[in-house]
């Protein structure tokens, strides 16, 4: 199956997979997509650990890397060699007691205290994320992804001279133009349903919108995509591929904890929320009692981008080592109802190629009457 997009970028079928697991990544790419990893949660030895196990068991197909250099955030114009302890400082202490309260209510317990401290700011600046683009570049990346607002125009030529072209994420056509302006080669556009940070849109609309808004730049179609039909309705719409991210949580090569898998399989198109529990920004993701304490009356309020992810750091890294079951969750588009058993990445990505190829000639026949 090929487009545009997949002659751009040598691959033979225009799937792109989002995946903080390697494992998932190399499977996708090696079966003929490309993965793409995100880079958010590692430190930059971390990522360097993980490109390179990538590079090593990847047959030398392509793959990516999708960062984070929001377009606003907090403490954009504080000194970079101690922004963390800045931000820290402009948390609320009813925030902080907020948080203990919610993990008092469901019973969980304190970390040991050789628990390894989590990363309190991640890639959420500018300042953080610049680390991680410098050790994505030295290895022999693909593509390479930006979310949450225009990337830097200096990066965007950075990758073209390293002859890596870039892709970013939006919610609106005007974002998609903004885009475009920088220099971004695709754009994916991502509708409501999607998981993770995404905007109000639907991904019918959406994809359409943009693809007219930035012709001739190819346009990928994220959202709601988990199936060959639904990737389908996105060639149809005008994408030249699909962007998908929720449905390798659930395939044998992911390192989702059993228990969030396990709710991942039981939930329904309905169990999902757009919350800005998690980050400050809205992102959809499994309704639990965390994100149905932020929305109580007795909330303080979210904080901005980082503050609320600095602030909650710690209480998430308490849930997913106790596994409350109330508060177990993660970041999930609404295909999670569609998301019912375990499967090898190659057997999804080979089912929804196969899929779409069944659906689009079924769309021949009806068009010519054959």
């Amino acid at each position: 199956m090929r487009t545009p997009v997949t002659e751009q970028l040598g691959i033979e079928f225009p799937i792109f997979a989002f995946s903080h697991c390697r494992d998932v990544v190399a499977a996708v790419s090696k079966a003929g997509g490309m993965g793409v990893l995100g880079a958010l949660a590692f430190t930059p030895d971390q990522l360097e650990i993980e490109l390179n196990w990538i590079d090593e068991h990847v047959d030398g197909k392509p793959y990516g890397v999708d960062v984070v250099i929001p377009a606003k955030y907090e403490g954009a114009g504080l000194d970079l060699s101690n922004i963390a302890d800045e931000l820290q400082k402009q948390i609320p202490d009813k925030h902080k007691q907020f948080v203990e309260d919610v993990l008092d209510r469901y019973h969980v317990p304190k970390l040991p205290a050789d628990d390894p401290a989590p990363q309190p700011l991640l890639g959420w600046t500018s300042a953080t994320a610049r680390p991680q683009l410098d050790v994505s570049f030295k290895h022999p990346i693909s593509l390479l992804v930006n979310a949450l607002g225009p990337p830097p125009e200096e990066v965007v030529e950075e990758a073209h001279s390293r002859g890596v072209p870039v892709a970013a994420l939006v919610g609106r056509a005007d974002q998609a133009l903004k885009q475009k302006e920088v220099g971004v080669d695709i754009i994916v556009a991502q509708g409501t349903e999607a998981g993770g940070h995404t905007g109000e849109v639907a991904t019918m609309v959406l994809v359409p919108e943009v693809v007219e808004m930035v012709a001739p730049t190819p346009v990928l179609a994220a959202g709601g995509i988990g199936t060959g039909r639904q990737m389908a309705a996105a060639l149809a719409l005008g994408a030249q591929g699909a962007w998908t991210g929720s449905i390798w949580l659930t395939v044998a090569e992911a390192d989702t904890p059993p228990a969030a898998r396990d709710k991942l399989l039981k939930a329904s198109s309905r169990d999902t929320v757009r919350s800005r529990a998690m980050t400050g920004k809205p992102a959809r993701q499994l309704r639990t009692g965390w994100t149905d304490a932020w929305e109580s009356a007795e909330s303080p309020g979210t904080l901005p981008m980082p503050l609320q992810w600095m602030l909650t750091a710690e209480a998430q890294h308490r849930i997913f080592r106790y596994q409350p079951p109330e508060l177990v969750g993660m970041p999930v588009g609404q295909i999670v109802g569609r998301m019912k058993e375990v499967r090898p990445a190659r057997d999804v990505l080979y089912d929804m190629i196969a899929e779409c190829a069944e659906t689009l000639e079924t769309l021949h026949r009806l068009a010519t009457g054959d």
